[in-house]
C-alpha cells in the first residue's frame, strides 16, 4: 500500500523540518523578547526601531523574506553564515529568514503579556531602586511569559507549518520531498495524506501540551 514511499527518506525530511522549527523557535524567542523590550522601552529610539521592525516585517510575505536571505544575502552580499556546503548554507539562511519573520509575532505576543502585568508592580520595583532592565527581567517578563504560553504555542505551530517555505531555497525538508515525490509518483492523494499526517503528528501534541502548560502556569489575578 505504501510502496511509493520506498526510496525516499521521508523521516529524514521531517527531521530537517523539526530542526528548522527548533532552531528558528529558539532564535525567534530570543530576538522577539528583545524586540518586545524595545517596544516598551523608555528610550524613544529603541521604541521606534521595535515598532518599525514589527510593522514592516509582519506585512512582508514570508516567501519574500526567505528568498531574500538566499538571493540577497548569499548571492549578492556573500553572506554564508560560515557554511561551505550548499545544503548547510541553505538551512542556515532559512533559519535566519524564519527567525526574522517569526520574531515579529513573538514580540507582539510577549508585549501583550507585558500589558497584563499590573502597572503598580513596575512602579513598586522602581520605588525600591530597580532600573528598567532589572524591572523587566525580574518582575515583568516572568509574569508575561506565563500569561502568553497559549499565544506563543500558536506562533510555534504556525512556525512549524511555515518551514515548508524553505523549499523555495532548496532546503530538503518535508515540503520539498513531497513536491519531488508528486512529480515522480502517480500517488498524489496518498502522498499528500502522508505528509499531512506527518505535520499533524508534529503540531497536534505540541499544541495540546502547551495548552495544558498555559492552564497550569496561568497567573491568578
Amino acid at each position: 500500500m505504501f510502496d511509493f514511499l520506498q526510496g525516499y527518506d521521508v523521516l529524514g525530511a521531517f527531521w530537517t523540518t523539526v530542526k528548522l522549527t527548533v532552531f528558528s523557535a529558539v532564535g525567534s524567542l530570543v530576538w522577539g523578547t528583545l524586540l518586545a523590550a524595545m517596544r516598551v522601552s523608555p528610550v524613544p529610539l529603541m521604541r521606534g526601531f521595535g515598532t518599525a521592525y514589527v510593522n514592516i516585517v509582519r506585512n512582508i510575505p514570508l516567501t519574500v523574506i526567505i528568498i531574500f536571505t538566499s538571493l540577497g544575502l548569499a548571492d549578492i552580499f556573500g553572506v554564508t553564515l560560515g557554511a561551505h556546503d550548499f545544503a548547510v548554507q541553505g538551512f542556515r539562511l532559512a533559519v535566519l529568514g524564519l527567525v526574522a519573520y517569526t520574531a515579529a509575532f513573538v514580540c507582539e505576543a510577549i508585549r501583550s503579556g507585558i500589558n497584563t502585568v499590573p502597572v503598580g508592580q513596575a512602579e513598586a520595583a522602581r520605588a525600591i531602586g530597580l532600573n528598567f532592565s532589572q524591572t523587566l527581567r525580574l518582575i515583568v517578563l516572568p509574569q508575561a511569559f506565563r500569561a502568553v504560553i497559549g499565544p506563543l504555542a500558536n506562533v510555534l505551530i504556525a512556525l512549524t507549518k511555515n518551514t515548508t517555505v524553505a523549499a523555495a531555497i532548496s532546503v530538503a525538508e518535508a515540503a520539498a520531498l513531497m513536491k519531488t515525490m508528486i512529480e515522480n509518483e502517480a500517488q498524489t492523494v496518498a502522498i499528500g495524506a502522508v505528509f499531512a499526517f506527518g505535520f499533524v503528528v508534529l503540531t497536534l501534541p505540541t499544541g495540546l501540551f502547551l495548552g495544558w502548560l498555559a492552564k497550569r502556569l496561568a497567573v491568578k489575578r
